[in-house]
């Protein structure tokens, strides 16, 4: 049986990782659903089970280092094995640097605990398991962990932290048979960045970017998931994706006036 936990399970793409998961594999998965809303894991539970799969629900903040380790331990004892980790547990947030008093700036040490150190720690627990199984880290990134984005310094800040662990891990793994797949999305149609953190730390309750051309969640799923089988690096997932990557090395500039010309396209659209 394939055992595969996802942090963030509770909505949007892990949500939806699980379910097509649990469509595709039947039987032969096992899910471990984590994230910190209990009501809701069991929900996304409900909708999986009746493909046959198995699904563990634990609830789990991956801000706190005791829960990540306990969901690696809960898993183990459950299933006896780990054969893949989808690190999808995140928070948005959209601000510019200069809004954000200094009493509020706590919110993206907050932000940097779920995005970064969730990761961290989620991956070091499950580590020899994974090496054990020769199985599959995957990281649920951003296109602004690529490219910096105004208004999403703490954001961009998290994921590109988490991408250069992730690399660096990748060389750390290559004689272990570990695949370490880092998924770059761009705007999903999800209630990430609604619910995000705003200049004074509280959820936002819109965008900041601009949604028109918003992906699917189920197309973005199954891009992730396809790569995680093939064990891809990266996962690259629309043209702006593969254009953001190269036109940052060849015109960075150019790439910068991008950036900002979307920032005032969406600010002029709200």
């Amino acid at each position: 049986m394939n055992v595969i936990i996802i942090t963030g399970a509770s909505e949007g793409i892990g949500a939806e990782m699980a379910t097509q998961l649990a469509q595709s594999k039947g039987a032969a998965v096992a899910l471990v659903l984590a994230a910190r809303q209990a009501a809701k894991l069991e929900a996304v539970a409900a909708a999986c089970r009746p493909h046959g799969a198995q699904v563990l629900c634990v609830p789990t903040d991956v801000s706190v280092r005791a829960d990540c380790e306990a969901l690696i331990a809960r898993t183990l004892q459950q299933f006896g094995r780990i054969d893949t980790l989808i690190n999808n547990a995140g928070i948005s947030a959209h601000a510019l640097l200069q809004d954000v008093d200094a009493a509020h700036l706590g919110w993206y040490e907050e932000l940097m605990r779920v995005n970064l150190w969730g990761t961290l720690w989620c991956t070091h627990a499950a580590l020899p398991h994974l090496k054990a199984s020769r199985g599959r880290i995957v990281a649920v990134s951003s296109l602004a962990g690529l490219v910096g984005v105004p208004g999403r310094t703490a954001y961009c800040t998290s994921k590109f932290a988490m991408n250069g662990f992730m690399e660096a891990l990748r060389t750390e793994l290559q004689a272990d048979g570990v695949s370490v797949t880092v998924a770059y999305p761009g705007v999903v149609d999800t209630d990430i960045r609604r619910r995000g953190f705003n200049a004074l730390g509280q959820p936002a309750g819109s965008s900041g970017l601009s949604e028109d051309k918003a992906m699917p969640v189920d197309v973005c799923v199954r891009k992730i998931l396809e790569g995680t089988e093939r064990r891809q690096r990266d996962v690259l997932m629309s043209p702006t994706g593969y254009l953001s990557r190269w036109l940052k090395l060849i015109a960075p500039s150019w790439v910068d006036r991008m950036a900002w010309a979307a920032l005032k396209k969406s600010d002029q659209q709200r």
